[in-house]
């Protein structure tokens, strides 16, 4: 294993070049080690370089409806009728306290990206 400091942008492409490679390594194993170190470090690159801030609330939502496969209808338990859930993801209307929470423990969708740009 011979990691080196991510230093900038073109040591972070060789890092992730990589990382693609080894991703995939079975635990225990020296490539796996690695996997993990190249991970905190590629981390720790863009954490001090890149401000991603969180993610808008209704990419958010999207993001983990394409992850989990659901439709809006699925959101329906979690926003409420048809007619809002169109609402909310067209950004016709917020989410509510209520929506946001009921997002979080149903979808597992992180509270910081629920209320970014709440004031």
């Amino acid at each position: 294993m011979s990691i080196k400091p991510i230093r900038n942008d073109d040591d972070l492409q060789r890092a992730f070049k990589r990382l693609e490679k080894i991703f995939q390594a079975e635990e225990g194993t020296s490539q796996a080690d690695e996997r993990d170190v190249l991970v905190t470090l590629i981390e720790a690159y863009e954490n001090k370089h890149y401000d991603f801030g969180p993610a808008d609330p209704v990419e958010a939502i999207k993001f983990r409806m394409e992850q989990e496969g659901l439709t809006p209808r699925d959101l329906e338990p979690y926003i409420g009728q048809s007619g809002r859930v169109s609402e909310v993801l067209n950004r016709k209307r917020a989410l509510s306290l209520r929506m946001v929470k009921r997002l979080h423990d149903g979808l597992r969708i992180p509270y910081e990206s629920l209320l970014a740009g709440v004031r």
